[in-house]
């Protein structure tokens, strides 16, 4: 890792530190960078994915090396006001802990080092605190009906609707509208929602021993791409899901008898990242990730989502889906 700024090292005469700031800001290396800089776990450019999707790339480390600390556990003063800083609000970090000091394994693994301290510091995010507005909304069709419940006007709130852009207006096709600005400020497509991101699905075909359902993820944000998403859905069939296309699943762990939650994210190379809202024409280019086919078992109870979590990097959202929608099937 490396801090933002050196700040005043004025008072050294020989070795000058990596930084002399008292709340120095600390980012993560980016990949590549020459082996002698990196640690175990580093050089992530502060990117990590959910566990369930990828286990070596939730995890990040940096080593820091702090100066006048002393040599034992009784002169290290723990560090104070941790924060993290992404790229918006809803991190919350608390102080710092002292836990057992961790133990090292020597390169050739025949011997245990230990720490003269170690301290945990835990911190949570609150997508409440990050926005007052949830950042995607949930559509919904299905075979047998004509009629499209959509996203609910003004879902992910309509403060910004003014500095929408119509997807057949001359801006929309203008140079440079993809760019990203410095404040991450999102340009969003106007719509009805006015939601960064939506997730549609669709009940596609009714079989004897089970149903077919179709997942759509679109993004209307001009200006930002989201990278490693995952999608959490909640429905009682997924305890029996039989084939999953296009997006790769998992289910995650089981609360005792309950089992109807389960993960969708893209393939690595293929449907992983989810590019910036696009020109009308290249919608089903560009725009849609793909569009997955779930098989599920036929039963009578309802067919569509219990609740929905989409996150990727700065969007999240979660809503409890009516009971309107809990229809049965038709015979």
């Amino acid at each position: 890792a490396q801090t933002t700024e050196q700040g005043d090292c004025s008072k050294f005469k020989g070795n000058v530190p990596h930084c002399c700031k008292k709340n120095p800001i600390v980012v993560d290396l980016l990949p590549g960078v020459p082996y002698n800089q990196q640690f175990s776990n580093c050089c992530k450019a502060g990117v990590m994915s959910a566990w369930g999707q990828d286990p070596t790339g939730s995890v990040s480390a940096f080593q820091v090396s702090v100066g006048l600390a002393g040599t034992s556990n009784k002169t290290v003063k723990l560090p104070k006001n941790f924060n993290l800083l992404g790229q918006g609000l809803g991190y919350t970090c608390g102080p710092a802990k002292v836990v057992p000091s961790t133990v090292y394994l020597t390169p050739d693994r025949r011997r245990k080092t230990q720490a003269l301290m170690t301290w945990n510091v835990t911190c949570t995010y609150s997508q409440y605190l990050a926005s007052r507005n949830p950042s995607c909304c949930v559509s919904f069709s299905s075979f047998y009906n004509e009629t499209i419940t959509p996203c609910p006007t003004c879902a992910c709130g309509c403060q910004n609707k003014n500095n929408c852009v119509m997807s057949d207006s001359k801006q929309a096709h203008r140079k440079g509208i993809n760019t990203p600005r410095k404040d991450n400020a999102p340009l969003l497509q106007c719509t009805h929602h006015m939601c960064p991101i939506r997730v549609h699905w669709h009940v596609k075909l009714n079989y004897k021993d089970y149903w077919r359902v179709k997942i759509a993820i679109m993004n209307f944000n001009y200006r930002m791409n989201y990278t490693q998403w995952t999608l959490v859905a909640q429905h009682p069939n997924l305890n029996s899901v039989t084939q999953v296309f296009s997006f790769d699943y998992k289910p995650l762990v089981p609360y005792e008898s309950i089992n109807d939650t389960g993960m969708f994210y893209g393939m690595k190379f293929y449907n992983d990242l989810l590019m910036q809202a696009c020109l009308k024409e290249m919608f089903s280019q560009r725009c849609s990730l793909g569009k997955t086919r779930i098989h599920l078992p036929s039963s009578r109870g309802g067919h569509f989502l219990g609740k929905s979590t989409l996150t990727a990097m700065n969007a999240c959202c979660h809503l409890q889906i009516p009971t309107l929608f809990y229809q049965t099937l038709p015979k």
